[in-house]
């Protein structure tokens, strides 16, 4: 038996009872399923309202929850840690400025006449302080933790500097919807008057009065409009009926609220993406409001500046095709894929991995536990950390606390930024070392210079690499 308020703990199918169902944690649907007699459902759901019974047909290790706990285990041990640039280079640099150094000690003496044993085991010493790693040692170490710090001064948690070296490198960026594009709740967007008997703010107060009553969600959200006090006085006969909608009594006028299959008579086919209440009085229905899952501030702004950096934009949803498909036509995203399950999102994303460049990197944006597989196995997985799930924050690895998603092209500002004074220090006292190295040979520069090489270029690079905190 699950009651109003409980999540649904195994797969099965119901033998009694009707009740809505949000899934918006694993399918992304933002819009409450209606299940009945002989409707499957899934582990995970949270019943909103209702009674249900439901015969569990799969146990706890095939169940819907516990196949995405695996897909994100499995996804952490496939997915490839990013390799930096400076890691990519010290793997080169330290053997062959050691090979150098033996090679001036040895065989300097052999093919430059006059110069002694001695003087060509100082000369590999110098050389040898002259190529000491300590600028790029101190300074790119520095320089990712200071990218790092400027982006959680930003609201932006990255969890290592592989991931903020990676995000300059995207290609591809893939959203989620629900919670993550939109706000995963429902906002009244219109109010329609079929009698010119009643206004718009008529048609309004009839909803608020009956809705008063109910804690379904449907009905805050109608009620978060209304800014005055509802007068419910001279209301009589209330009744709720689960997944259909509501009934009432006042002033000898018969009220019903509730969706297409529970209102009898004309109705008015309104094209809108969202949720239709409508409004019966007595025989006729006389009005209709729409709820839509409303789409976040700046989602629009953030996909237009993804795109004008030639990042691919895509959304993967569990929400219905209509929907989706209007959401993404709304904010400029350019592909769109709907009605996916968790290991449907996991499946199409590896996909996409083998087809992928390794030269550009794919990041997932999600907040749901039917993310987490997706978030764990994508090259870079961003979540919401005010409003994501504790899998979804665990298997992805930048948080956006603010659960805004301008913040994403902020991080990537940052990585850039980070890894051109990275560059900078780095050709910098490579340069420097090169130089003195080379009048070192000719006899030009001694010690001195050389300690200036190791020491003066690491207090150079450390003071630009503090630029990035500006």
């Amino acid at each position: 038996m699950v009651k109003t308020g409980e999540k649904i703990p195994l797969d099965g199918v119901v033998i009694k009872g009707n009740a809505e169902i949000d899934n918006s944690a694993l399918t992304g649907e933002s819009k409450l399923v209606k299940v009945e007699e002989n409707t499957k459902v899934l582990s995970g759901g949270v019943n909103v309202q209702g009674l249900l019974e439901i015969r569990v047909e799969k146990t706890y290790e095939n169940s819907t929850v516990h196949q995405i706990l695996n897909l994100v285990e499995n996804a952490t041990d496939k997915k490839a840690r990013t390799e930096t640039f400076v890691a990519k280079a010290a793997k080169i640099y330290t053997p062959i400025v050691f090979l150098l150094s033996i090679f001036v000690a040895v065989f300097m003496p052999i093919f430059v006449n006059g110069v002694t044993y001695s003087q060509s085991i100082y000369k590999a010493l110098i050389f040898l302080v002259i190529s000491c790693p300590c600028s790029i040692a101190i300074s790119v170490p520095l320089s990712y933790f200071s990218g790092i710090g400027k982006a959680s001064k930003k609201g932006i948690l990255i969890k290592g500097s592989d991931y903020l070296d990676g995000l300059k490198d995207i290609g591809e960026i893939i959203f989620d919807k629900t919670g993550t594009i939109t706000t995963g709740k429902f906002t009244l967007t219109q109010i329609y008057s079929y009698d010119k008997k009643y206004s718009k703010e008529d048609i309004l107060q009839y909803f608020a009065k009956g809705e008063s009553f109910s804690n379904h969600p449907i009905s805050k959200s109608i009620l978060k409009v209304i800014n005055e006090e509802v007068d419910t006085s001279k209301i009589e006969n209330f009744e709720e009926i689960s997944g259909k909608g509501l009934t009432y009594k006042i002033e000898d006028k018969f009220i019903k609220i509730g969706n297409d299959s529970f209102v009898t008579g004309e109705k008015q086919n309104e094209q809108e993406q969202g949720t239709i209440l409508y409004l019966q009085i007595n025989d006729k229905i006389v009005g209709s409001v729409v709820l839509s899952d409303e789409i976040k501030p700046y989602s629009k702004e953030t996909i237009k500046l993804l795109n004008k950096e030639g990042i691919q934009t895509k959304i993967f949803t569990g929400d219905k095709k209509e929907v989706a498909n209007y959401i993404a036509k709304e904010i400029g995203v350019q592909e769109v894929k709907s009605q996916m399950l968790p290991q449907d999102k996991y499946a199409e994303l590896e996909e996409i991995l083998e087809k992928n460049k390794k030269s550009k990197k794919v990041a997932y944006v999600g907040d749901g536990i039917n993310d987490s597989p997706v978030l764990a196995r994508a090259d870079i997985g961003i979540s919401m950390g005010g409003i994501g799930s504790n899998s979804a924050i665990e298997a992805s690895d930048i948080v956006i606390m603010t659960d805004e998603l301008l913040k994403i092209p902020e991080a990537i500002k940052i990585s850039k930024k980070t890894n051109h004074i990275i560059k900078q220090n780095l050709f910098f006292a490579i340069g420097v070392k090169l130089l003195i190295l080379l009048l070192s040979l000719f006899g030009i520069a001694d010690m001195w210079e050389a300690v200036f090489a190791d020491v003066g270029t690491t207090l150079i690079t450390i003071f630009n690499t503090i630029r990035i905190l500006r």
